[in-house]
């Protein structure tokens, strides 16, 4: 028993690792019931490595990184996106503007622009290959970037944006650790994302450039719990410019900067500054593809996934249901626009109706009002989860981590053929979600009365 407990942490490592490689090597999306069977191992596994070795910050990070190091040369197996991130990057390699064109339009006219261009186009699929790019521009140069070290290699342009991947995972890693030490959090916090086998499959496997947004949007977080506002506000666009999704966060900066601790007219002052430079500096990335096609492209592109896209919906699938019964069709057209105006005006209720004075509580508003978009979106893939995790690893609050393991059940609608979406799955993960949020709410409120720290919303 001594000898066991003695190398517990080495045995529980080689386990992950030896799932890890088998889930990056040979697991296909269409083996369900494997999959889940690896997800929960290595979230198991991951649990006790990570309550075992709470104040072991250096072992903890150590093994994080290897844990991503074993997808280094896989091909992902979950995802097709990135073969459309090479042909992006490609592309732009080649002098041509990713956001003017369809892949399928060059392929239907035998005219292949970049390198293994018909094998890239069957890899991402004729969906994405009919479909403007809808990737803001550092997403772009992240492609370019792979594009420019191999532009005749898939693996090769693979292991080029997983490598950023993961730097991008460090530099989270380094200014989380940061931000927790700054709001008197527990640094072991942050491995909550970083070793969480989500994160690392969905991102570093997957190759979703979540950690890249990530990366930025903890580091202006950071620079803002020090008031450093300008430097911010850059890196906040450099954030919107590799995934639109922190958009939602502006005008719950709001507070922050117009509070009782300075003038209003100062702080007025500060809040404008601080959207300016922010728009100003999106704009700035899109220049080099300005184009008079450019807005109206990207603009179409958005819009399906409000219009046409559904998968993993919450509260979208008992309205859609709703509009069978009454109307005996599909309303998702009418239902997509509304659940984006519901959203903004959720982001102004607790704009300007919830106290969001505190650093602390600035972030739990951050926290629910991404969450309520993600609840009445019509489209929700597991990797969108990771903007949550993050947010709540500097909140009470942990049931995105929940979500991320109970995330797994979408992909159920992979196992089949054709692709079809099994509801009571989707149902279980929301029952989950749910009931476990209903929970910490009701028990934080009866835990914290104190007015300037309370977790409800």
């Amino acid at each position: 028993m001594n000898i066991l407990k003695k190398y517990s942490n080495t045995l529980l490592v080689i386990l992950c690792l030896l799932l890890y490689f088998y889930f990056s090597y040979f697991l296909e999306r269409t083996q369900f019931n494997l999959l889940v069977f690896l997800w929960c191992s290595l979230f198991g596994l991951s649990y006790f490595l990570w309550k075992r070795n709470l104040d072991n910050f250096q072992f903890l990070a150590g093994i994080s990184i290897l844990f991503r190091l074993v997808f280094l040369f896989a091909i992902p197996n979950l995802s097709q996106d990135f073969y459309r991130f090479i042909w992006d990057g490609r592309m732009i390699l080649e002098g041509l503007n990713p956001y003017l064109s369809l892949p399928e339009t060059f392929i239907e006219l035998r005219n292949y622009p970049v390198n293994q261009a018909v094998e890239l186009y069957e890899g991402m699929g004729a969906m994405n290959g009919s479909h403007y790019t809808n990737y803001p521009p550092i997403n772009q140069l992240c492609f370019f970037i792979a594009a420019l070290l191999f532009n005749k290699s898939i693996l090769g342009s693979v292991i080029v944006m997983r490598s950023l991947i993961i730097l991008a995972d460090l530099g989270i890693l380094y200014f989380g650790k940061k931000l927790l030490e700054k709001l008197k959090l527990p640094v072991h916090s942050i491995f909550l994302y970083i070793l969480n086998p989500f994160i690392i499959i969905e991102l570093t496997g997957n190759l979703h450039f979540e950690s890249v947004m990530l990366f930025f949007l903890v580091w202006s977080l950071y620079l803002l719990s020090q008031r450093k506002w300008v430097l911010c506000a850059v890196l906040l666009a450099c954030s919107v410019s590799v995934k639109l999704i922190p958009l939602l966060f502006l005008p719950l900066f709001f507070q922050w900067f117009v509070n009782n601790k300075d003038s209003i007219f100062n702080g007025l002052k500060r809040l404008v500054g601080f959207y300016v430079i922010t728009i100003l500096s999106i704009i700035l990335f899109f220049i080099p593809f300005l184009s008079s096609a450019l807005i109206d492209n990207y603009a179409n592109s958005v819009g399906l996934w409000f219009r046409n896209f559904e998968f993993n919906a919450s509260f979208y699938y008992i309205a859609r249901e709703i509009g069978y019964l009454f109307r005996g069709y599909n309303e998702i057209a009418i239902i997509g626009k509304i659940a984006p105006i519901l959203t903004i005006l959720f982001l102004l209720i607790i704009t300007f109706f919830r106290k969001n004075h505190s650093f602390k509580e600035l972030l739990t508003a951050m926290l629910f009002g991404l969450s309520f978009y993600y609840f009445t979106t019509t489209t929700m893939h597991p990797w969108y989860i990771a903007t949550l995790l993050i947010l709540s690893v500097f909140t009470k609050y942990r049931f995105p981590v929940v979500w991320s393991l109970v995330i797994i059940v979408s992909y159920q609608a992979y196992a089949n053929t054709p692709w079809k979406e099994n509801l009571w799955f989707v149902a279980l993960e929301y029952v989950l979600v749910y009931g476990f949020l209903a929970w910490e709410m009701f028990s934080h409120k009866k835990r914290y009365s104190d007015a300037h720290d309370s977790p409800v919303i």
